[in-house]
């Protein structure tokens, strides 16, 4: 594995079940990784007796101090502090690149077609697979690109994802370069968030749909932010990300017979598009009756 390259286990409260350090290993991820702790845990001693020289800790206070959490809340128990302290502990550990985990991953693993079906296939060769997402990440411009969910791919090999390789968003997985800092915004939903306010203002932020992770259903894995979402649910957290663009984020019901509130991205009015070069300025004549036609790049 390159040697500028690092993987972040963002944990809080789960000295004793870091699942994605496993499913790193499944992988033989042979890289740097370090455990990323905030001096509000109170497992802090735990972590370090368990995996010596791999902890990283930040001051969350001061964090809090430098992004918009778009609340008043002093409650600091979830995730965006230290995901935007990602960036400097990578300088601080000589690193270019990172890639963000939380740290409830079971495994993972490609995403294909198989006698009519889509199949996830457990990743056997991490140091690969994460190689070639640095690339993609310099070549591409991307500000950060990501892994799919299990949830993108709702509906099988005729759902979304499994139609397109790439999707102008990213969740949960991070790969970033120091060089390109960005800032995650929003106590909560900071994901969503931040990739509709990027997408907004012509920054490219993109998913690739060959790779998957599968992880633990958060209310049932204690620690992290389980208790924020016991609290308040997906009603609570999806009207953050309707504060910062209110544009193209709206609420919708999700599920069948047991409905939730989700929030609901309307990608005609949030990603930067690409118009024919028929309609610049001094090109051919527009047909009178036509409306320009975009779509999300």
């Amino acid at each position: 594995m390159r040697n500028d390259f690092c993987a972040f286990i963002l944990s809080h409260g789960r000295a004793n079940n870091i699942k994605t350090l496993k499913a790193l290993q499944k992988g033989h991820y042979t890289g740097r990784w370090y455990i990323v702790i905030d001096n509000e845990d109170d497992q802090e001693e735990e972590y370090r007796k368990r995996y010596p020289g791999h902890v990283l800790q930040f001051d969350k206070l001061a964090v809090s101090k430098t992004f918009d959490t778009a609340d008043t809340e002093e409650n600091r128990r979830t995730i965006v502090y230290a995901r935007n302290a990602c960036f400097d502990l990578a300088r601080e550990v000589g690193c270019k690149y990172f890639l963000e985990l939380d740290d409830d991953y079971n495994v993972f693993e490609h995403k294909v077609s198989i006698g009519g079906k889509l199949k996830g296939i457990p990743c056997t060769d991490l140091d690969r697979l994460f190689t070639a997402m640095v690339e993609y990440l310099e070549s591409s411009g991307a500000v950060t690109i990501a892994f799919a969910q299990g949830g993108d791919f709702i509906g099988g090999k005729d759902g979304t994802a499994a139609k397109k390789a790439l999707l102008r968003k990213a969740m949960n997985t991070f790969f970033c370069s120091v060089d390109r800092p960005f800032q995650f915004v929003g106590r909560i939903n900071e994901d969503v968030n931040t990739y509709t306010r990027m997408g907004q203002t012509g920054k490219l932020v993109l998913t690739i749909t060959d790779v998957s992770i599968t992880q633990t259903t958060t209310q049932k894995n204690a620690g992290g932010m389980s208790g924020v979402y016991i609290d308040g649910g997906t009603y609570f957290k999806s009207f953050y990300s309707i504060l910062f663009s209110p544009s193209c984020v709206t609420i919708n019901a999700m599920g069948d017979t047991h409905k939730r509130i989700h929030h609901n991205v309307h990608w005609r009015y949030c990603a930067a598009q690409i118009l024919n070069e028929r309609y610049k300025k001094g090109g051919s004549p527009c047909p009178v009756a036509h409306t320009p036609t975009a779509s999300p790049i």
